[in-house]
Protein backbone atom coordinates (compact mmCIF):
# COMPACT_ATOMS: atom_id res chain seq x y z
CA UNK A 1 0.00 0.00 0.00
CA UNK A 2 1.84 3.37 -1.19
CA UNK A 3 2.07 5.61 1.50
CA UNK A 4 0.09 8.59 2.30
CA UNK A 5 0.38 12.01 0.36
CA UNK A 6 -1.70 15.38 1.63
CA UNK A 7 -2.02 18.65 -0.20
CA UNK A 8 -1.76 21.11 2.72
CA UNK A 9 -1.73 25.08 1.92
CA UNK A 10 1.74 25.06 1.65
CA UNK A 11 2.53 22.19 -0.45
CA UNK A 12 1.81 18.35 0.20
CA UNK A 13 3.47 16.09 2.73
CA UNK A 14 4.01 12.43 2.50
CA UNK A 15 3.75 10.78 5.61
CA UNK A 16 3.20 6.66 6.24
CA UNK A 17 0.44 4.04 7.41
CA UNK A 18 1.09 2.72 11.02
CA UNK A 19 -1.45 0.02 11.65
CA UNK A 20 -4.89 2.17 12.26
CA UNK A 21 -3.62 5.52 11.27
CA UNK A 22 -1.77 7.62 8.96
CA UNK A 23 1.02 9.57 10.67
CA UNK A 24 2.52 12.68 9.46
CA UNK A 25 5.19 13.99 11.32
CA UNK A 26 6.72 17.86 11.57
CA UNK A 27 4.54 19.53 8.95
CA UNK A 28 5.34 23.23 9.43
CA UNK A 29 2.59 25.66 10.87
CA UNK A 30 5.00 28.44 11.00
CA UNK A 31 8.24 30.10 9.83
CA UNK A 32 11.53 28.83 11.65
CA UNK A 33 12.17 31.01 14.31
CA UNK A 34 15.66 31.96 14.08
CA UNK A 35 17.97 34.87 15.33
CA UNK A 36 15.35 37.99 16.17
CA UNK A 37 12.62 36.04 14.82
CA UNK A 38 12.73 34.06 18.26
CA UNK A 39 11.31 36.86 19.91
CA UNK A 40 8.45 37.97 17.59
CA UNK A 41 5.07 36.56 16.31
CA UNK A 42 4.94 33.38 14.46
CA UNK A 43 5.26 34.30 10.70
CA UNK A 44 4.21 32.27 7.46
CA UNK A 45 6.09 29.23 6.62
CA UNK A 46 7.59 29.53 3.09
CA UNK A 47 5.46 27.08 0.59
CA UNK A 48 7.57 24.03 -0.54
CA UNK A 49 7.77 22.55 -4.36
CA UNK A 50 7.07 18.92 -4.74
CA UNK A 51 6.54 16.69 -1.53
CA UNK A 52 7.90 16.82 1.79
CA UNK A 53 8.55 14.13 3.63
CA UNK A 54 7.01 13.68 6.69
CA UNK A 55 7.67 9.76 7.80
CA UNK A 56 10.01 10.98 10.12
CA UNK A 57 9.76 13.39 13.35
CA UNK A 58 11.22 16.48 13.44
CA UNK A 59 13.73 18.30 16.14
CA UNK A 60 12.03 20.09 19.00
CA UNK A 61 12.41 23.21 20.41
CA UNK A 62 15.85 24.47 22.90
CA UNK A 63 15.66 22.86 25.73
CA UNK A 64 17.68 21.18 28.81
CA UNK A 65 17.99 17.68 29.01
CA UNK A 66 15.04 17.15 31.97
CA UNK A 67 14.90 13.31 31.83
CA UNK A 68 15.94 12.47 35.17
CA UNK A 69 13.13 13.32 38.10
CA UNK A 70 15.54 12.20 41.01
CA UNK A 71 14.59 8.09 41.43
CA UNK A 72 11.52 8.40 39.20
CA UNK A 73 12.12 7.91 35.20
CA UNK A 74 10.17 10.79 33.89
CA UNK A 75 11.96 10.71 29.92
CA UNK A 76 8.81 9.37 28.37
CA UNK A 77 6.76 13.09 30.21
CA UNK A 78 9.91 15.39 28.76
CA UNK A 79 10.67 13.26 25.60
CA UNK A 80 14.54 12.94 24.25
CA UNK A 81 15.22 16.44 25.13
CA UNK A 82 16.41 19.17 22.37
CA UNK A 83 16.70 17.57 19.10
CA UNK A 84 18.32 20.62 16.94
CA UNK A 85 16.66 22.14 13.93
CA UNK A 86 15.25 25.40 13.00
CA UNK A 87 12.29 23.97 11.29
CA UNK A 88 10.86 22.82 14.86
CA UNK A 89 7.43 24.87 15.02
CA UNK A 90 5.81 22.25 13.42
CA UNK A 91 2.68 19.44 14.07
CA UNK A 92 2.23 15.97 13.80
CA UNK A 93 -1.06 13.83 12.95
CA UNK A 94 -2.46 11.18 13.31
CA UNK A 95 -5.20 10.15 11.14
CA UNK A 96 -7.90 7.41 10.90
CA UNK A 97 -7.17 6.44 6.92
CA UNK A 98 -10.94 6.76 6.35
CA UNK A 99 -11.37 9.42 8.29
CA UNK A 100 -13.83 12.59 7.03
CA UNK A 101 -15.48 15.26 8.87
CA UNK A 102 -13.63 13.11 12.14
CA UNK A 103 -13.71 15.04 15.20
CA UNK A 104 -10.14 16.83 15.62
CA UNK A 105 -7.99 16.81 18.76
CA UNK A 106 -5.06 19.52 19.70
CA UNK A 107 -2.64 18.60 22.33
CA UNK A 108 -0.62 20.73 24.18
CA UNK A 109 2.38 18.76 26.34
CA UNK A 110 3.60 19.74 29.31
CA UNK A 111 6.93 20.36 30.93
CA UNK A 112 6.94 24.03 32.86
CA UNK A 113 7.32 25.80 30.22
CA UNK A 114 10.54 24.93 29.62
CA UNK A 115 10.58 21.65 28.01
CA UNK A 116 8.66 18.41 27.17
CA UNK A 117 8.93 17.53 23.14
CA UNK A 118 5.83 15.61 20.96
CA UNK A 119 8.79 13.13 20.11
CA UNK A 120 7.65 11.76 23.24
CA UNK A 121 5.82 7.68 23.00
CA UNK A 122 3.93 8.59 25.76
CA UNK A 123 1.98 11.06 22.71
CA UNK A 124 1.47 8.52 19.71
CA UNK A 125 -2.35 9.48 18.53
CA UNK A 126 -2.72 5.96 17.09
CA UNK A 127 -5.40 5.32 20.08
CA UNK A 128 -7.55 8.45 19.17
CA UNK A 129 -6.98 7.97 15.30
CA UNK A 130 -8.08 3.81 15.81
CA UNK A 131 -11.40 5.55 17.46
CA UNK A 132 -12.15 7.83 15.05
CA UNK A 133 -10.44 10.72 15.94
CA UNK A 134 -7.90 13.53 14.27
CA UNK A 135 -4.89 13.75 16.43
CA UNK A 136 -2.70 16.74 16.15
CA UNK A 137 0.56 17.56 18.26
CA UNK A 138 2.06 20.82 18.65
CA UNK A 139 5.82 21.69 19.12
CA UNK A 140 6.06 25.22 20.40
CA UNK A 141 8.52 27.65 21.81
CA UNK A 142 9.88 27.12 24.91
CA UNK A 143 11.69 28.76 27.98
CA UNK A 144 13.29 32.32 27.13
CA UNK A 145 12.25 32.45 23.38
CA UNK A 146 8.75 31.30 24.48
CA UNK A 147 7.88 33.03 27.40
CA UNK A 148 10.50 35.73 28.43
CA UNK A 149 8.50 39.03 28.63
CA UNK A 150 10.80 41.86 26.55
CA UNK A 151 9.77 44.97 25.72
CA UNK A 152 9.38 45.46 22.03
CA UNK A 153 8.61 41.94 21.85
CA UNK A 154 5.31 40.75 22.21
CA UNK A 155 4.65 38.32 25.13
CA UNK A 156 3.40 34.79 25.65
CA UNK A 157 5.02 34.16 22.20
CA UNK A 158 5.00 29.70 22.67
CA UNK A 159 0.72 30.51 23.15
CA UNK A 160 1.15 32.47 20.22
CA UNK A 161 2.72 29.43 18.44
CA UNK A 162 -0.30 27.53 19.64
CA UNK A 163 -2.86 29.96 18.45
CA UNK A 164 -1.15 29.34 15.13
CA UNK A 165 -0.65 25.44 14.77
CA UNK A 166 -4.40 26.31 15.96
CA UNK A 167 -4.83 28.77 12.41
CA UNK A 168 -3.05 25.87 10.23
CA UNK A 169 -5.78 23.25 11.70
CA UNK A 170 -8.38 25.46 10.88
CA UNK A 171 -7.15 26.18 6.92
CA UNK A 172 -5.77 22.71 6.63
CA UNK A 173 -7.35 19.45 8.54
CA UNK A 174 -9.78 19.22 5.93
CA UNK A 175 -7.75 17.58 4.00
CA UNK A 176 -6.48 14.85 6.32
CA UNK A 177 -10.12 13.87 7.14
CA UNK A 178 -10.97 16.17 10.05
CA UNK A 179 -13.61 18.44 10.85
CA UNK A 180 -12.59 21.76 11.23
CA UNK A 181 -15.71 22.84 13.00
CA UNK A 182 -15.36 20.49 15.71
CA UNK A 183 -12.02 20.79 17.20
CA UNK A 184 -10.76 20.10 21.01
CA UNK A 185 -8.02 21.79 21.99
CA UNK A 186 -6.29 19.57 25.46
CA UNK A 187 -3.18 20.06 27.25
CA UNK A 188 -1.49 18.64 30.13
CA UNK A 189 0.33 20.71 33.08
CA UNK A 190 1.95 24.17 31.23
CA UNK A 191 0.23 22.72 28.57
CA UNK A 192 -3.18 22.71 30.76
CA UNK A 193 -2.42 26.53 31.61
CA UNK A 194 -1.76 27.55 27.65
CA UNK A 195 -4.45 25.71 26.78
CA UNK A 196 -7.28 27.82 29.45
CA UNK A 197 -5.02 30.92 28.31
CA UNK A 198 -5.98 30.29 24.66
CA UNK A 199 -9.66 29.49 25.70
CA UNK A 200 -10.20 33.11 26.92
CA UNK A 201 -8.82 34.90 24.20
CA UNK A 202 -11.22 36.81 22.37
CA UNK A 203 -11.58 35.04 19.17
CA UNK A 204 -11.03 31.72 20.78
CA UNK A 205 -14.46 30.34 19.60
CA UNK A 206 -13.13 30.47 16.13
CA UNK A 207 -10.59 28.02 16.53
CA UNK A 208 -11.67 25.59 19.01
CA UNK A 209 -15.41 23.84 19.61
CA UNK A 210 -13.98 22.96 23.37
CA UNK A 211 -11.53 22.68 25.51
CA UNK A 212 -9.64 19.97 28.08
CA UNK A 213 -7.51 21.27 31.10
CA UNK A 214 -5.58 18.15 32.72
CA UNK A 215 -3.98 19.79 35.91
CA UNK A 216 -3.18 23.16 34.60
CA UNK A 217 -3.47 26.36 37.12
CA UNK A 218 -6.50 29.27 35.73
CA UNK A 219 -4.91 31.26 37.85
CA UNK A 220 -1.20 30.56 36.59
CA UNK A 221 0.21 33.79 34.92
CA UNK A 222 2.78 36.10 36.02
CA UNK A 223 2.04 39.76 36.29
CA UNK A 224 4.01 42.08 34.53
CA UNK A 225 6.30 42.80 38.01
CA UNK A 226 7.04 39.16 38.59
CA UNK A 227 7.90 38.58 34.22
CA UNK A 228 10.03 41.68 34.68
CA UNK A 229 12.12 40.03 37.68
CA UNK A 230 12.76 37.44 35.56
CA UNK A 231 13.77 39.05 32.17
CA UNK A 232 16.51 41.52 34.43
CA UNK A 233 17.98 38.14 36.23
CA UNK A 234 18.29 36.69 32.69
CA UNK A 235 20.10 39.54 31.54
CA UNK A 236 22.40 39.77 34.50
CA UNK A 237 23.52 36.16 33.98
CA UNK A 238 24.37 36.71 30.48
CA UNK A 239 26.02 40.12 30.87
CA UNK A 240 23.89 41.80 29.04
CA UNK A 241 20.96 44.41 29.01
CA UNK A 242 17.48 43.33 29.83
CA UNK A 243 16.19 44.31 26.16
CA UNK A 244 15.40 42.97 22.52
CA UNK A 245 18.39 43.77 20.58
CA UNK A 246 20.58 42.10 23.00
CA UNK A 247 18.53 38.64 23.58
CA UNK A 248 18.31 38.58 19.95
CA UNK A 249 22.19 38.07 19.79
CA UNK A 250 22.73 35.33 22.09
CA UNK A 251 22.69 31.75 21.46
CA UNK A 252 20.03 29.08 21.82
CA UNK A 253 22.97 27.22 23.23
CA UNK A 254 23.36 30.40 26.29
CA UNK A 255 20.05 31.21 26.48
CA UNK A 256 18.95 27.12 27.25
CA UNK A 257 21.86 27.43 29.84
CA UNK A 258 20.85 30.24 31.51
CA UNK A 259 17.15 29.36 31.93
CA UNK A 260 18.60 26.69 33.48
CA UNK A 261 19.63 29.05 36.42
CA UNK A 262 16.92 30.73 37.00
CA UNK A 263 14.86 28.14 38.57
CA UNK A 264 14.09 29.27 41.98
CA UNK A 265 14.28 32.73 42.06
CA UNK A 266 12.00 34.31 44.35
CA UNK A 267 8.82 36.07 42.52
CA UNK A 268 6.84 37.02 45.39
CA UNK A 269 5.68 40.41 45.48
CA UNK A 270 3.47 42.81 47.45
CA UNK A 271 0.00 41.44 46.37
CA UNK A 272 1.09 37.92 44.01
CA UNK A 273 2.68 34.80 45.34
CA UNK A 274 4.48 32.73 42.73
CA UNK A 275 1.63 30.40 41.57
CA UNK A 276 4.76 28.06 40.12
CA UNK A 277 6.30 28.37 44.22
CA UNK A 278 9.89 28.49 41.91
CA UNK A 279 9.82 25.51 40.32
CA UNK A 280 9.73 27.32 37.09
CA UNK A 281 10.89 30.51 36.10
CA UNK A 282 8.88 30.59 33.65
CA UNK A 283 4.59 31.04 32.48
CA UNK A 284 2.56 32.97 30.52
CA UNK A 285 2.16 36.66 31.12
CA UNK A 286 -1.24 38.26 31.54
CA UNK A 287 -2.59 41.41 33.45
CA UNK A 288 -5.87 39.40 34.22
CA UNK A 289 -5.20 36.15 34.79
CA UNK A 290 -7.13 33.53 32.53
CA UNK A 291 -9.91 32.87 35.10
CA UNK A 292 -11.11 35.91 35.64
CA UNK A 293 -11.24 36.76 31.71
CA UNK A 294 -12.70 33.36 30.20
CA UNK A 295 -15.97 32.97 28.97
CA UNK A 296 -19.20 30.40 27.88
CA UNK A 297 -18.03 30.12 24.16
CA UNK A 298 -15.68 27.57 24.65
CA UNK A 299 -17.11 24.51 27.31
CA UNK A 300 -14.47 22.93 29.09
CA UNK A 301 -13.64 19.52 31.08
CA UNK A 302 -11.30 20.30 33.68
CA UNK A 303 -9.74 18.30 36.43
CA UNK A 304 -6.50 17.09 38.63
CA UNK A 305 -5.00 14.30 39.88
CA UNK A 306 -5.21 13.64 43.17
CA UNK A 307 -2.06 13.34 44.73
CA UNK A 308 -0.08 15.86 42.57
CA UNK A 309 2.66 17.22 44.76
CA UNK A 310 3.83 13.76 45.02
CA UNK A 311 5.66 14.16 41.79
CA UNK A 312 7.93 16.86 43.38
CA UNK A 313 8.54 15.11 46.96
CA UNK A 314 8.25 11.49 46.49
CA UNK A 315 11.38 11.20 43.74
CA UNK A 316 13.57 12.88 46.50
CA UNK A 317 12.25 10.64 49.37
CA UNK A 318 10.96 13.72 50.74
CA UNK A 319 7.49 12.52 51.53
CA UNK A 320 9.38 10.44 54.50
CA UNK A 321 11.73 13.11 55.35
CA UNK A 322 9.35 16.25 55.55
CA UNK A 323 9.18 18.02 58.48
CA UNK A 324 6.72 20.58 59.82
CA UNK A 325 8.83 23.38 59.68
CA UNK A 326 8.73 22.41 55.61
CA UNK A 327 5.37 22.42 55.86
CA UNK A 328 5.05 25.92 57.59
CA UNK A 329 8.11 27.29 55.15
CA UNK A 330 5.75 25.95 52.20
CA UNK A 331 2.46 27.75 53.54
CA UNK A 332 4.23 30.77 53.41
CA UNK A 333 4.93 30.93 50.22
CA UNK A 334 1.55 30.54 49.61
CA UNK A 335 -0.88 32.03 51.35
CA UNK A 336 -1.06 35.22 53.73
CA UNK A 337 -1.83 33.61 57.04
CA UNK A 338 0.27 30.50 56.57
CA UNK A 339 -0.68 29.17 59.95
CA UNK A 340 -4.42 29.17 59.33
CA UNK A 341 -3.65 27.22 56.19
CA UNK A 342 -1.81 24.77 57.48
CA UNK A 343 -4.74 23.97 60.47
CA UNK A 344 -7.30 23.77 57.23
CA UNK A 345 -5.10 20.80 55.59
CA UNK A 346 -4.47 19.45 59.14
CA UNK A 347 -8.00 19.72 59.74
CA UNK A 348 -8.75 17.69 56.08
CA UNK A 349 -5.98 15.16 56.43
CA UNK A 350 -5.92 14.32 60.12
CA UNK A 351 -3.84 11.51 59.88
CA UNK A 352 -1.78 12.83 57.24
CA UNK A 353 2.24 12.73 57.89
CA UNK A 354 4.04 16.06 57.44
CA UNK A 355 5.35 14.57 53.84
CA UNK A 356 1.58 13.80 52.26
CA UNK A 357 0.59 17.51 54.11
CA UNK A 358 3.07 19.52 52.06
CA UNK A 359 2.04 17.04 49.08
CA UNK A 360 -1.65 18.15 49.69
CA UNK A 361 -0.64 21.72 49.86
CA UNK A 362 1.79 21.90 46.94
CA UNK A 363 -0.44 20.23 44.68
CA UNK A 364 -3.48 22.55 45.40
CA UNK A 365 -0.98 25.14 44.78
CA UNK A 366 0.23 24.32 41.26
CA UNK A 367 -2.77 22.95 39.91
CA UNK A 368 -5.69 22.78 42.31
CA UNK A 369 -6.87 25.90 43.44
CA UNK A 370 -6.57 27.11 39.88
CA UNK A 371 -8.09 24.84 38.41
CA UNK A 372 -11.26 24.52 40.69
CA UNK A 373 -11.24 28.43 40.11
CA UNK A 374 -11.42 28.04 36.10
CA UNK A 375 -14.42 25.28 36.81
CA UNK A 376 -16.19 27.62 38.71
CA UNK A 377 -16.48 30.40 36.30
CA UNK A 378 -19.09 28.87 34.34
CA UNK A 379 -20.43 25.33 35.62
CA UNK A 380 -23.26 24.95 32.83
CA UNK A 381 -20.57 24.39 30.69
CA UNK A 382 -17.68 22.73 32.59
CA UNK A 383 -17.24 18.91 33.24
CA UNK A 384 -15.54 18.22 35.84
CA UNK A 385 -13.35 15.30 36.74
CA UNK A 386 -10.42 13.94 39.13
CA UNK A 387 -8.04 11.43 38.91
CA UNK A 388 -7.39 8.83 41.56
CA UNK A 389 -5.02 5.72 40.63
CA UNK A 390 -2.59 5.61 42.60
CA UNK A 391 1.30 4.16 40.83
CA UNK A 392 2.95 1.52 42.95
CA UNK A 393 6.21 3.64 41.75
CA UNK A 394 8.94 4.17 44.22
CA UNK A 395 7.57 1.43 46.73
CA UNK A 396 4.15 2.76 46.50
CA UNK A 397 5.06 5.86 47.12
CA UNK A 398 4.27 8.45 43.85
CA UNK A 399 0.79 7.84 44.09
CA UNK A 400 -2.23 9.31 41.74
CA UNK A 401 0.71 12.13 40.94
CA UNK A 402 1.14 14.96 38.64
CA UNK A 403 1.34 13.24 35.04
CA UNK A 404 0.11 9.64 36.01
CA UNK A 405 -3.12 10.12 34.05
CA UNK A 406 -1.02 10.79 30.77
CA UNK A 407 -1.05 6.97 29.90
CA UNK A 408 -4.85 6.26 30.41
CA UNK A 409 -5.32 9.58 28.55
CA UNK A 410 -3.55 8.20 25.23
CA UNK A 411 -4.16 4.54 26.07
CA UNK A 412 -0.53 3.77 26.22
CA UNK A 413 -0.30 1.38 29.09
CA UNK A 414 1.77 -0.80 26.94
CA UNK A 415 4.84 1.05 27.12
CA UNK A 416 7.52 -0.88 28.47
CA UNK A 417 9.58 2.80 29.25
CA UNK A 418 6.49 3.30 31.52
CA UNK A 419 6.55 0.14 33.45
CA UNK A 420 8.63 -0.99 36.55
CA UNK A 421 9.44 0.18 39.88
CA UNK A 422 10.97 3.43 38.81
CA UNK A 423 8.63 4.26 36.42
CA UNK A 424 5.41 6.37 36.06
CA UNK A 425 3.13 3.37 36.22
CA UNK A 426 5.07 1.10 38.25
CA UNK A 427 5.38 -2.80 38.74
CA UNK A 428 2.54 -4.89 38.34
CA UNK A 429 -0.42 -4.33 35.58
CA UNK A 430 -2.00 -1.02 35.37
CA UNK A 431 -6.07 -1.32 34.84
CA UNK A 432 -6.70 -1.22 31.10
CA UNK A 433 -10.39 -1.14 32.06
CA UNK A 434 -9.07 2.48 33.49
CA UNK A 435 -7.16 3.39 30.22
CA UNK A 436 -10.70 2.26 28.20
CA UNK A 437 -12.91 4.67 30.30
CA UNK A 438 -10.41 7.53 30.20
CA UNK A 439 -9.52 7.48 26.82
CA UNK A 440 -12.61 7.17 26.04
CA UNK A 441 -14.36 10.30 27.69
CA UNK A 442 -11.71 11.63 25.84
CA UNK A 443 -13.00 10.97 22.73
CA UNK A 444 -16.41 11.24 23.51
CA UNK A 445 -16.17 15.08 24.63
CA UNK A 446 -14.23 15.68 21.62
CA UNK A 447 -16.63 14.19 19.54
CA UNK A 448 -20.38 15.25 21.23
CA UNK A 449 -18.62 17.33 24.00
CA UNK A 450 -20.43 14.39 26.50
CA UNK A 451 -17.70 12.69 28.26
CA UNK A 452 -20.32 10.59 29.73
CA UNK A 453 -21.44 12.23 33.01
CA UNK A 454 -23.30 15.36 34.09
CA UNK A 455 -22.17 19.23 34.65
CA UNK A 456 -23.20 18.45 38.44
CA UNK A 457 -21.01 15.51 39.81
CA UNK A 458 -17.09 15.51 39.39
CA UNK A 459 -16.16 12.32 37.71
CA UNK A 460 -13.45 9.90 39.59
CA UNK A 461 -11.13 7.40 37.37
CA UNK A 462 -10.16 5.33 40.12
CA UNK A 463 -9.83 1.78 38.62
Amino acid sequence: MPDPIVVTADGAVRGRRDGDAHVFHAIPYAAPPTGAARFTEPAPHPPWRGVRDATQPGPTAPQPNRGGFGALDMSPFFGQGWIPGSDYLTVNVWAPPAAEQAPVMVFVHGGGFVAGSTRSPLYDGTAFARDGVVLVTVTYRLGIAGFLSLPGAPDNRGLLDVVAALRWVRDNIGAFGGDPGNVTLFGQSAGATITAAVAATPDAGRLIRRAIVQSGNGMGAFDREQAARVTHAAAERLGIKPTLDDFARVSDERLVDVSGQLTGLDLRTTDRFDPLVGLSPFSIVLTRQAAETIGDEVPMLIGTNTEEGNLYLAPGGLLDTSTAADVRSLAARVDTDPAALVARYRDRHPRAGWGELRSAILGDALFGTGSRRLAQVHPATTHRYEFGWRSASLDGRLGAAHAVELPFVFDRLHLGVLRGPRALLGPGEPPAALAAEMHGAWVGYARTGDPGWSQSVTHRFTG
